[in-house]
């Protein structure tokens, strides 16, 4: 009897024991597969959070990474052409900078040529296969010795007055020129005087008319301090480059005084070329800050503006 109680209770205890191997073996098997379960489901949301990542850069517009781009790569300065057609030349030989003022008839002014005698000089240029140069073509040639044609010239216009916008810049367009304009920032949008608008600038600018420095106030720079070139050289940049959306890298010097300050708070300012009043062609002698023009009078008859053109050493009496 003992023994049979005995047996009994080992089965008993040996039944018990399989139950629980059982129930422990199928917990962790609910464990494992509900982890499993929960780590599946972590990995699908990240994929579909990543997937989600992707798809939103995948559908941005190519316009918006282009200009991304844009802004991260492209060069401050203008439109550069590749020149190699035609007879071309290097910055050991100068190129013509012609510069004028108004372009509107007022009797005894040699600042104001009128719009049909300006059209005759554009008309020459044309019919005489000049190519005007955009201010970015100018620097590489001075600065990085890029070939341009021969007969190449470079259109600018002086302080911003309205006319520009009026009756120069429909001529330029009619023949497709190339031109910059250095305008005084504090005029932009002053009713006062007949001076460019902010709206005007633009639409020049998109149309092959460069905006650029011609100081805040036309300020004479050679009787200021460092300081006070510096912030005219600055705000004038600054503001011009944020009604234009665009970086300033040219100064003209008003009255074409400048001095060894000036120099240095242009290149602090950030602009890379600067302009003169000084007469004659513009070559790499000249530096790239002191850069010499030709100047257009009203007075001047067609002989004199032919000359100046292909004579470096013009005579302007």
């Amino acid at each position: 009897m003992n023994m049979r109680k005995t047996k009994k209770s080992i089965a008993i205890i040996l039944g018990i024991l399989i139950l629980v191997a059982a129930s422990v073996t199928t917990g962790y098997m609910i464990q494992v597969r509900t982890s499993e379960k929960q780590s599946k489901s972590v990995s699908a949301y990240k994929g579909m959070k990543n997937a989600s990542s992707q798809s939103k850069v995948e559908q941005r517009p190519e316009s918006a990474v282009n200009n991304e781009t844009i802004e991260q790569e492209q060069p401050a300065k203008t439109l550069v052409r590749e020149f190699k057609d035609g007879p071309l030349k290097y910055n050991d030989k100068g190129v013509p900078i012609l510069y004028y003022h108004s372009i509107d008839y007022e009797k005894g002014n040699e600042l104001r040529l009128p719009k049909e005698k300006f059209r005759e000089q554009m008309q020459y240029l044309k019919a005489n296969n000049y190519t005007t140069l955009t201010l970015g073509e100018l620097y590489e040639f001075i600065q990085n010795n890029k070939p341009i044609p021969e007969k190449s010239v470079v259109i600018t216009f002086d302080d911003g007055y309205e006319d520009n916008y009026t009756n120069a810049f429909p001529i330029l367009k009619d023949f497709g020129f190339k031109a910059a304009v250095f305008m005084i920032s504090s005029n932009v949008d002053n009713t006062q005087f007949k001076v460019l608008k902010s709206t005007e600038l633009k639409e020049m600018e998109e149309n092959g008319v460069e905006i650029e420095s011609h100081t805040v106030n036309h300020d004479k720079l050679s009787e200021l301090s460092y300081n006070d070139q510096l912030k005219t050289l600055k705000d004038s940049k600054e503001f011009l480059g944020k009604v234009l959306n665009k970086k300033i890298d040219y100064i003209c010097y008003p009255y074409g005084m400048f001095n060894k300050d000036t120099i240095k708070a242009s290149k602090e300012a950030g602009y890379i070329m600067g302009f003169t009043t000084v007469g004659g062609w513009a070559d790499k002698n000249d530096g790239i800050y002191t850069l010499n023009r030709v100047y257009v009078s009203a007075f001047d008859s067609m002989e004199k503006f032919k000359r100046s053109l292909t004579n470096p050493n013009y005579d302007r009496k």
